[in-house]
């Protein structure tokens, strides 16, 4: 069943502007339905799958409808924060979707110093889905490190015993897989703060450099490069929350 909305309030909360500014542009002949100009601002519009392709804004299809979901590739040096100084996440973006409402929001976090699959997404029931501890979401992280492994980390972080410093409850165990003597795939269920970072440092080991390619089973594309972003589908979304075999 499809909702509708007014044309110029469906506008603004996809941050084409505010309701005034969505009203001039439409009575200007910049809105178009079908290839047909559209000329009363607050006409009813069912809010269909169909309409991203239907509606045209400036010449441009319409922007994603509520209920986006997409995948970035966050680079080094930017930071998951609507407000922080430097460089957000956001800036990657298409500047009006800042204003839309219901907000983009990033699904938990990477930080300023980590690069790899970040999700966002303006669904707020996706989004607790993912990050709710009661689903074990599990991530996958490439570490590099400052001193080779000794080969007793994977079983300590695999037990359910390893405790973070400033911390009352042990972590849920995680699976170790490694590389070479100074990298290895760590893949954790859970988001404390700067977890992978800190269990390694539990470890007497420092990580140098943090990656993360997969959530679920959803891996970051090989040929998304850093700083770029892709809007997920159905069956990506699916992914999050199956097993990777």
């Amino acid at each position: 069943m499809s909702s509708t909305s007014r044309l110029d309030r469906l506008l603004a909360n996809l941050g084409y502007g505010a309701r005034r500014e969505v009203q001039q542009m439409v009575r200007a002949g910049a809105v178009t339905l079908d290839g047909a100009p559209l000329a009363q601002p607050d006409m009813r519009l069912a809010v269909t799958s169909d309409l991203q392709l239907r509606l045209h804004v400036g010449g441009a299809p319409l922007d994603p409808l509520p209920g986006m979901a997409l995948m970035l590739h966050k680079p080094l040096g930017v930071t998951c924060s609507h407000k922080e100084a430097g460089e957000l996440v956001y800036d990657l973006l298409p500047a009006r979707w800042r204003a839309r409402d219901p907000a983009l929001s990033t699904i938990g976090r990477l930080d300023k110093e980590t690069s790899g699959l970040l999700l966002l997404t303006d669904d707020g029931a996706l989004l607790h889905k993912v990050i709710s501890p009661k689903r074990h979401v599990p991530k996958r992280y490439l570490a590099t490190l400052a001193h080779p492994l000794q080969g007793e980390e994977g079983v300590r972080f695999a037990s359910g015993e390893l405790m973070l410093e400033g911390e009352d409850k042990p972590l849920a165990p995680a699976t170790l897989e490694p590389l070479s003597p100074t990298t290895a795939w760590l893949t954790v269920t859970e988001g404390r703060y700067h977890q992978v970072r800190r269990m390694f440092a539990a470890v007497g080991n420092h990580v140098e450099a943090l990656h993360r390619d997969r959530i679920g089973a959803l891996n970051l594309p090989e040929h998304l490069p850093p700083g770029a972003y892709r809007l997920m589908d159905e069956g990506q979304i699916a992914a999050l929350f199956e097993a990777r075999t």
